[in-house]
């Protein structure tokens, strides 16, 4: 192999991490695997198939049709001599193929760290974080042999530095809060903010499975089963598991990452009971977040017609072959009738936490800047009685506020073409609760909490999808073009007050709650 020629793998560069300090090299005999991103045997027709989609269909024409997933994987998945080219070189290397999937289009490849980096020309390092903990990383980009040029479009799991973050704000001094009762400040249990937005309630999400995405954390089935009784939901709705890249639900206690996975269980659980919910539990790398959303997507086990992602970073954080494959994994899931909500960040227009690694200007978070997904931003609300008086942007003084804003990586798509200026992609497309200050009431690992930021806000309107779904009988799927057909109409209810350190919310969409909160029974009618 060393006589090969090589070539880059286009957009794999990897920048340092700002703080990060060297400390040595990782073992050469140690193990990891890798995951190799294919072509689609389809070559571009993806984009025009999901673009299709999302064109408005003239009176009287056949509307395109969601592609079942085995429909899918045998018109756009990889193409059998692809997959068996990657694996000729990984023999040659020394790898072994522990994975193949045509409908993921990956190749999972074990080996020890001086085999990867002489398959694919890195120098693989040991680094401590900034934020603690160590990882194996390299800088600048992978190298493969030119045969595998037009075959190969990324390689994924040479770096395991944490990739996102957890897009959740707990509020510090709810601790012993009952469901149902108010905080220091307001807070609310799920079903009630979904009373307040008038969600549908001749639906349960029956028949619906919720995929949610978790880079951490873990649940508790006593704590779930406490919670639901508490809200008099009975049973308590069904909740799997699903392990990916040797992943576990793992609960890391409630100052980790479990204030997430509960947050997110429990707010589909409580608006959509009856829907089943798959949990994706996956390594915080860029592998592992692939592998996890290509996992959903095409899971022909539990189905999912929706996925809540509240994990996520900003765009200058990911590699570009990596932002490319999470978006072709969401157009995917957009031809099969998959729906994604992200949520958009909760350090406001800047997207990053305050820290060593935080850049200056204004950045917008990915996966939510994807056009294939639909970005959720944060409000925060008052309510008088039993009614909603009061909705404005969430930027609360602690310094929580909603992220949104113009991503410098994605073109506007042609249903922004009317509402967002320029050229590029505007962040996020919808809003709804999830200051702290009117947060959710949640249990986590024994304890109640209340929780905010864009995250509840994911799981909340994926809950509310699928109230719809089940009310259709079919899934809406890609749904962003019709809710941008929606602005001024009932089905919405325009955010006008505030801003996000970076952009002030007006009139119809805006870079802080995008077109609006949801009016649950008329945006499903409008939906019907």
């Amino acid at each position: 192999m060393s006589g090969e020629q090589r070539t880059v793998v286009a957009g794999s560069d990897r920048a340092p991490v700002p703080g990060a300090e060297l400390v040595g090299a990782p073992h050469p005999d140690e193990r990891l695997e890798v995951t190799v991103r294919l072509r689609s045997r389809a070559g571009g027709q993806l984009a025009a198939h999901v673009q299709a989609l999302a064109a408005p269909a003239a009176e009287g024409a056949a509307v395109q049709p969601h592609l079942s997933r085995e429909q899918f994987a045998e018109r756009f998945g990889a193409d059998p001599a692809d997959i068996a080219r990657v694996t000729d070189f990984a023999n040659r290397a020394g790898l072994v193929v522990v994975d193949t999937s045509a409908a993921r289009r990956s190749v999972v490849l074990s080996g020890t760290v001086a085999q990867f980096a002489a398959a694919f020309g890195v120098e693989l390092e040991l680094f401590s974080h900034p934020d603690g903990g160590s990882f194996r990383g390299r800088q600048g980009p992978v190298r493969i042999p030119a045969s595998l040029q037009d075959v190969v479009e990324g390689v994924f799991g040479l770096d395991d530095r944490p990739q996102a973050a957890a897009h959740f704000r707990r509020l510090a001094d709810s601790d012993g809060v009952r469901p149902g009762l108010a905080a220091t400040s307001a807070s609310f249990t799920p079903d009630k903010v979904g009373h307040l937005y008038d969600f549908p309630s001749d639906a349960t999400g029956e028949g619906e499975c919720v995929a949610i995405i978790e880079l951490g954390g873990g649940s508790r089935a006593r704590d779930l089963t406490a919670y639901f009784k508490e809200l008099g939901i009975a049973p308590t709705p069904k909740v799997v598991s699903v392990l990916v890249d040797h992943a576990h639900n793992r609960p890391d206690g409630p100052d980790g990452a479990d204030g997430e996975v509960m947050l997110d269980i429990e707010v589909v659980g409580a608006v959509a009971p009856r829907s089943r919910i798959a949990v994706y539990f996956a390594p915080n790398t860029d592998q592992g977040f692939l592998d996890a959303v290509t996992t959903a997507v095409h899971d022909t086990t539990n189905r999912p017609s929706v996925v809540s992602i509240s994990w996520g970073a900003a765009e200058v954080a990911w590699t570009q072959a990596a932002m490319q494959a999470m978006d072709q994994a969401f157009q995917e899931a957009a031809a099969m009738g998959v729906t994604i909500y992200c949520a958009s960040g909760d350090n406001g227009a800047n997207d990053f936490a305050p820290g060593p690694d935080r850049q200056p200007g204004n950045h917008v978070d990915f996966p939510a800047s994807s056009p294939h997904v639909v970005g959720c931003g944060g409000t925060r609300i008052t309510v008088s009685g039993d009614e909603l008086s009061q909705e404005v942007v969430w930027n609360d003084t602690n310094g929580g506020a909603t992220g949104g804003g113009i991503s410098t990586v994605f073109p506007k798509p042609s249903w922004q073409d009317p509402v967002v200026s320029g050229t590029m992609r505007g962040v996020p497309d919808v809003a709804g609760d999830a200051s702290p200050q009117s947060g959710y009431v949640v249990r986590v690992d024994g304890q109640q909490f209340v929780i905010g930021g864009t995250s509840a806000v994911a799981p909340l309107w994926a809950g509310l999808t699928a109230l719809i779904n089940q009310k259709r009988g079919a899934p809406v799927g890609f749904i962003n073009p019709q809710l941008y057909s929606l602005i001024g109409t009932p089905a919405l209810q325009d955010i006008t007050d505030g801003n996000n350190n970076g952009f002030t919310a007006g009139p119809g969409w805006d870079a802080c709650t995008g077109v609006g909160r949801p009016v649950g029974t008329k945006l499903a009618a409008a939906l019907a």
